[in-house]
Formats: C-alpha cells, structure tokens, sequence
C-alpha cells in the first residue's frame, strides 16, 4: 500500500461518513450508535472534537495528501504536514459552522410567556358574556388569542386589555383604563 492509497482511503472513508451522516440526519433515520468518551473541549456547548469535524478533518486530510502524493512531486513529510493542516482547517470550518448554528441557543424560561399582565389590544370585540380576541407582543413575537372579559362585561374593538389570568386558551381580561383607574382609587394623591 502505498501512501496515495491511504490518503485515498482515508478522504473515501470520510466523504462517505459525511455523506451518511447528512442523509441519515435529513431522512430522520435512527442507525445503531456507540457512545465514544474521548476528552473533548466545548465551545458554547459543541465539543471540538465530534463526528462532523472528524469526517471533515478525515475528508480534507485525504484529498490534500492524496493530491499531493499523485500528482506532485512533494517529499513525504511536506505531503503530510500540508494534508494534516488542511485536515485541521477542514475541521475547523465545520466546528465554527456548528458552533454558530448552536450559539443562538438560550433556556426557556416560563416566566417569559405568562399571560397575566399582558397589555394587548382587542382585534374583535367581547359581546356581554361572549368571546373576542386580543393581539399582544410576547419575547418580541405579535400574538393573538380569544380573550372574554374579567367581569363578563361588553369590551369595544380596539380596546387596551391587560390579561387578569389565563385558563384553557382563553385570556380573560379587563380594560386598561380600568385597571389605571382602580389603581388610583388605591392610592392617596399627592397634593
């Protein structure tokens, strides 16, 4: 065996490993699998050293020696140090692609999405004892859902609501003004 036929089997091995891993992602197939503990280092969570770097680094690693090997007249330490740092850079772009992809990510916090305290405005109107709907902005995002009023009373389209509590779909609400008032009944005023 000669160095050009490892290279090549080694760039074969690691584009038909890439190749299976994004067919078998996109198709959801769920093949037999070992868990490998290797030391790794994680950045934001994707460790350097996984199955998409190691194909990739494989793949690069291949092509470049194999390159090198078949059609250049290079020495053998210079074909496999150039083939290793392509293998590293082959690596290297996957694992930012990755760590990228998984940088966004933050945990969900429930509080985020609570109903109560929603300021929203009604899109259609609640009829006396009826359903309507409101529209409201959560996390950044425009919503709606049906909303009947706290009190059973007839609230107009267009209306600002905020959300009294929140049971099985439906926002029960009360009118802003409302709430702004009950609030300075509450209160002493200053003067």
């Amino acid at each position: 065996m000669t160095w050009a036929d490892f290279y090549l089997i080694c760039f074969l091995l690691g584009l038909a490993l890439s190749l299976l891993s994004v067919l078998t992602g996109s198709a959801h197939l769920h093949l037999p699998h070992a868990h490998v503990h290797a030391p790794h280092v994680e950045t934001e969570g994707v460790p350097w050293l996984n199955f998409g770097t190691m194909t990739a680094f494989l793949a690069w690693f291949g092509g470049t020696g194999y390159l090198l090997e078949r059609f250049y007249a290079v020495w053998f330490l210079v074909a496999l140090a150039v083939a290793i740092l392509s293998g590293l850079g082959g690596a290297a772009i996957v694992f930012w692609f990755l760590a990228k992809l998984s940088g966004d990510e933050q945990a969900l916090d429930p509080a985020d999405y609570d109903m109560i305290g929603v300021l929203g405005k009604l899109s259609i109107p609640i009829r006396e004892g009826g359903t309507g709907e409101i529209i409201f902005s959560q996390e950044g995002v425009r919503r709606v859902s049906g909303a009947r009023s706290d009190d059973g009373t007839a609230i107009p389209k267009g209306a600002e609501v905020v959300v009294e509590r929140y049971e099985k779909g439906i926002a029960y609400v009360r009118r802003w003004e409302d709430m702004a008032e009950l609030e300075a009944g509450l209160k002493p005023r200053a003067g």
